[in-house]
């Protein structure tokens, strides 16, 4: 499986322009974080590679076969969740799969299996207000591990939680991609988040959204999030640094 950008160029409302042509591949199995300032196009990138938006010039392809719209190969997890406050934990877990068509036996199979996945067994039939912040954020991956797709792109998915809750599902996603060996893409704003979880991290620049630094990340799994060579490669980053 395959994800490729091929010099994409997007333009913002007004004229202004967010993307001079990206050029991104991402393979099988990558981890791919995606940094860069407030306003340079990560989460424009996400949205396109999902089909929600489409690019002004250039194309992205899955599988060599051009996004035209929205499709089911790609599914996104956002910022703040995007869960239904109406539905209890199970049923925004299997909305999806009902959307679908999906049984409502092999719905409640698969919610069941995701809950195990996400270490929430019991609180199916819990309702969000009953939740804290990171249960939400546990809920809305299993919501999108549930349809089974081949790239699983996140929107800062950590950035609204405490740094305690943070490490700790930084440490759930690592065991969730091995376990399920997804391709995974995250944009982050915390040099740590990728560091600790990327196989590559790239930078875009906040001019014209191209790629600055595409940077292989070859420090052993699993990563310790205060180990002094992950929070050494964190300062090079910050530095502006590529080795």
């Amino acid at each position: 499986m395959h994800v490729q950008v091929c010099n994409v160029s997007k333009q913002l409302g007004g004229g202004s322009l967010l993307y001079g042509g990206v050029n991104l591949t991402a393979k099988s199995g990558d981890f791919i974080c995606i940094t860069g300032p407030s306003g340079c196009g990560k989460t424009t990138l996400l949205r396109m590679i999902a089909g929600f938006e489409l690019p002004d010039a250039g194309s992205i392809l899955i599988d060599n076969e051009p996004i035209k719209g929205p499709h089911g190969r790609a599914v996104m997890v956002f910022q703040e969740g995007a869960l239904f406050p109406w539905l209890n934990v199970r049923n925004n877990i299997e909305f999806g799969l009902q959307m679908h068509g999906v049984s409502a036996d092999k719905r409640a199979a698969k919610s069941k299996e995701m809950l195990h996945m996400m270490n929430l067994d019991g609180e199916g039939k819990k309702y969000l207000h009953e939740l804290s912040t990171g249960m939400k954020q546990r809920v809305a991956i299993a919501r999108a591990l549930a349809l089974d797709p081949d790239v699983l792109l996140m929107d800062e998915p950590f950035s609204a939680l405490d740094y305690g809750t943070r490490i700790t599902l930084m440490g759930e996603m690592y065991r969730i991609w091995k376990q399920t060996g997804k391709t995974v893409l995250f944009v982050t704003h915390h040099l740590l988040e990728a560091v600790v979880l990327g196989s590559r991290i790239i930078q875009l620049s906040a001019l014209d959204g191209r790629i600055t630094h595409d940077i292989p990340n070859t420090l052993p799994y699993p990563r310790d999030p205060h180990d002094k060579t992950v929070l050494d490669m964190v300062n090079n980053l910050l530095d502006g640094g590529q080795n």
